[in-house]
Parts: C-alpha cells; structure tokens; sequence
C-alpha cells in the first residue's frame, strides 16, 4: 500500500522520508513527555569505558561535567535519576552524592532486581521511566522501560533495541543530550536555560 501510494520518483521519495522522520520524531517526543525517571548506566554512559587501575588495583573514572550539570538540571526541573552499574565504586557514590542523587544501585550484574525495587520505591511505573545504556547487559531493563536510550557508540544490538540514539558518545555529553530532549519534550528546557540569563 505505502509502495502505491508513493510512486518511485525522486519527489516522492523525499517527502515519504520526511513523513518517516516527523512520525518517528513525533512518536520519540511522546514517549518522552511521559517520563518522570530517567535510570543511567555508568561505565561507558557516564564515562568513556574505558577503565583505570593504578598499581595497588584502585580504580578511577572520568565524568564530564556536561553530564554532570545535565543531571543537576533533570532534578531541579522536578524529574529524578538513578544508576544502575554493574560495577562497585567508592568513587562512583561519592559523584552522585555530590549530584544529589539518591538512587544508586551498585553491583548489580543482572539489573532488573535493582530495576524493581526502584519501582516499589519511586511508586513509578515502567512507561514512566527512561533507562540509558551502552551494553547488552543494559537490555533487560531498556526493553520493560518507557523510553530505551543508547549512546551512540553503543554496542550495535543495543542500539538496534533503542528508541533513542545520542549524536554523543558515552562519557562525552550524551547524557546531557538526551536530559535535554526529554526537557524540550516536557516543555521545560527553554525556561530552565533561561533562568541562567537572569
């Protein structure tokens, strides 16, 4: 039917795209509005990956502060975030201490029970709730989500099970951007940069 109704001709060609691209945007911006949570893997969404040990085995991260003033800017326009890592880190509690954010789940291999409780605590529910990965152990929480976000140099399996595809690598401001799409979506970004002029 979509064959008939758009004959193969360069013009034609064009404006089916262009209708592909305003009905998926359009779909992206309503799963957006709805979210109220946005749950964010650390190694390789907040950080690059890539990881350092010193010689005693101590580990270090790097953040972006990009990210970082984007989570701030997500709370103080009344959304929460969370983490959910697989990974253990001192360093990773203190950073979102600092954030101001309460819900961190560390250590969880398997996500989903950590994924639950956050459920039962926030009273939240799943299409509510935006999850932000780079890996295969991301999925089973990016599939029972609201709205799944991969960076952009994501694992190629998450990326093809993502709503959402950041322009950024991990580590590099793609949490900033998609905290900003969400924001735009809710009809909340402009006023929030606004109030940085005042």
């Amino acid at each position: 039917a979509l064959h008939n109704a758009f004959p193969a001709s360069p013009a034609n060609t064009i404006i089916f795209q262009h209708h592909q691209v305003n009905s998926f945007m359009d779909r992206l911006q309503q799963l957006a509005q709805n979210i109220q949570l946005v749950i964010f893997d650390v190694d390789g969404v907040l950080t690059s990956g890539t990881l350092f040990f010193d010689n005693e085995g101590q580990e270090y991260k790097a953040f972006h502060s990009k990210d970082g003033h984007g989570l701030r800017m997500l709370q103080e326009c009344g959304l929460q975030a969370a983490i959910i890592t697989g990974r253990q880190s001192r360093l990773v509690q203190h950073r979102m201490s600092d954030l101001g954010i309460e819900h961190v789940f560390q250590g969880y291999r398997d996500k989903r029970p950590a994924f639950k409780e956050l459920l039962s605590i926030t009273g939240l529910k799943p299409d509510q709730i935006a999850y932000m990965g780079d890996d295969v152990i991301d999925l089973p929480v990016m599939t029972q989500v609201g709205m799944s976000i991969a960076v952009q140099d994501a694992h190629a399996f998450v990326i093809q099970h993502a709503d959402y595809v950041t322009q950024t690598p991990g580590g590099r401001g793609a949490a900033r951007e998609a905290i900003e799409f969400i924001l735009q979506a809710k009809g909340l970004l402009q006023s929030k940069l606004e109030s940085y002029l005042a």
